[in-house]
């Protein structure tokens, strides 16, 4: 329960600018980045070379994460990228600035 308090990350992957990207949520961003770099984080980063974040927001719970995880794997490719691009239109690497 006290992770649930915590919130939660909803984020975006990606290996390039507007090319392959993964959605996903956690409750430790930090973490979770790392397990993605070292190849550890799921296969399909590991196999497509996604080391990038691109997009992250907190929300209050980790419950609305990983719904809302849920709606964005569903949406079109165009509406993921328009969505990256609303708050990082160069597709720059967020990883350090969101921990700093």
């Amino acid at each position: 329960m006290e992770r649930e308090k915590q919130g939660g990350w909803l984020y975006i992957m990606a290996d390039r600018y507007r090319g392959t990207i993964y959605v996903g949520s956690t409750a430790d961003l930090a973490f979770r980045m790392a397990q993605h770099r070292d190849g550890q984080g799921s296969k399909f980063c590991a196999e497509y070379g996604l080391t990038r974040l691109v997009w992250a927001e907190l929300l209050p719970t980790m419950q609305e994460a990983m719904d809302q995880e849920k709606r964005v794997k569903r949406w079109r490719r165009d509406w993921k990228f328009a969505l990256v691009e609303k708050g990082n239109p160069d597709w720059r690497d967020l990883f350090d600035g969101i921990l700093n």
